[in-house]
């Protein structure tokens, strides 16, 4: 076959289905290798009333300009340093200054929905738990697959995988404030938690794995010829998902009633290698990508912060589609060019 004539979809298709049978296990049905009937998603709400923790920054952007489309009001908590969205409503507050947020907080105002894009400590799930449970119909908190210990990964990984770390990572912390949720359910259970893996799409940097991670010159690197350093040759396996296709998930929330005091794993249609990832937006740019293998122990010794980089990151959706939320579509090739057309 004359690889020179594969588009850049054909080339990623290809690389899907070539992945070896044994990296799936048939006991949960992947994204597009379920058979069995599904539930339709439920369609947003009409109107809302939307609050958003965080409304000027990469996923919190895409849930603003989300629901600006839809038609919704929205309104923003944010620390006044980057530029506000036009068309919101914006409070200005820095959630981390006692009293701060409870004060920029109209009295007597409640919204059909509450975001928390923002939410790392266990006292920010305690915040949001103690203004919100009142105020709103809905709260998403977004959470992280960074939750779960790597070395006991199912593949794909299910919500209900026990293993969490339990360090003082981020993902050990944002697992903390999931048991917020859990604690407080009895009087407060219209919540809904999303665990995203990867997030990608204009708004944000580049990359998917260490050492070219969110890599403001990746772009310049692969176009220069530089060689990039991807620990274990990039052969983790991602499921990415885009940023716009996670809002969507978000601002379905409030209309999926069983979705309420649910936990789900978000990932994108596509399960692909981390080299994979970069390969397209090489020949995105029409550019050759040369890589150079960092061996894993090596860099996990001089960086063990980053082990949860550094395995397969692959997970089950078939709770998402039970709870009738929108399962997301955007392919990476799809996603990943609009990424890169925003930076170039």
């Amino acid at each position: 076959m004359d690889t020179r004539s594969i588009t850049v979809e054909e080339k990623l298709s290809i690389s899907l289905h070539s992945l070896p049978e044994y990296q799936f296990n048939s006991n949960f049905p992947l994204l597009d290798r379920c058979a069995a009937a599904q539930p339709q998603p439920v369609s947003p709400p009409e109107k809302m009333k939307v609050l958003v923790l965080g409304g000027s920054g990469f996923v919190s952007g895409a849930v603003v300009a989300e629901a600006l489309q839809a038609g919704y009001e929205v309104t923003i908590v944010t620390r006044g340093q980057r530029p506000i969205p036009a068309g919101v409503k914006s409070l200005l507050a820095d959630r981390r200054q006692r009293g701060a947020l409870e004060a920029a907080l109209p009295p007597g105002n409640n919204y059909d929905l509450v975001v928390d894009c923002i939410g790392y400590l266990p006292a920010d799930a305690r915040q949001d738990i103690r203004l919100f449970a009142s105020r709103c119909d809905r709260l998403v908190f977004i959470s992280s697959d960074f939750v779960f210990e790597p070395d006991k990964r199912h593949f794909p990984q299910p919500e209900c995988n026990c293993h969490f770390l339990e360090d003082d990572s981020y993902g050990a912390n944002k697992r903390r404030c999931e048991l917020e949720f859990f604690r407080a359910a009895e009087h407060f259970s219209q919540w809904t938690i999303l665990r995203p893996c990867h997030i990608y799409g204009p708004g944000s940097k580049l990359g998917c794995l260490p050492k070219h991670g969110r890599d403001p010159e990746l772009i310049n690197r692969i176009r220069q010829g530089e060689e990039l350093e991807l620990v274990g040759a990039g052969k983790f396996l991602q499921q990415p998902i885009f940023a716009r296709d996670l809002a969507k998930i978000i601002l379905c929330c409030p209309a999926a009633p069983l979705s309420a005091a649910q936990i789900y794993q978000c990932a994108g249609p596509d399960i692909v290698e981390s080299v994979q990832y970069y390969q397209i937006i090489a020949d995105l740019l029409g550019c050759e990508l040369k890589v150079k293998e960092i061996p894993v122990l090596e860099y996990l010794a001089a960086h063990p912060e980053h082990l949860s980089f550094l395995c397969h990151r692959i997970y089950d959706l078939h709770k998402l589609r039970s709870g009738r939320l929108p399962v997301p579509s955007t392919s990476l090739c799809q996603g990943l060019k609009q990424h890169v057309a925003a930076l170039l």
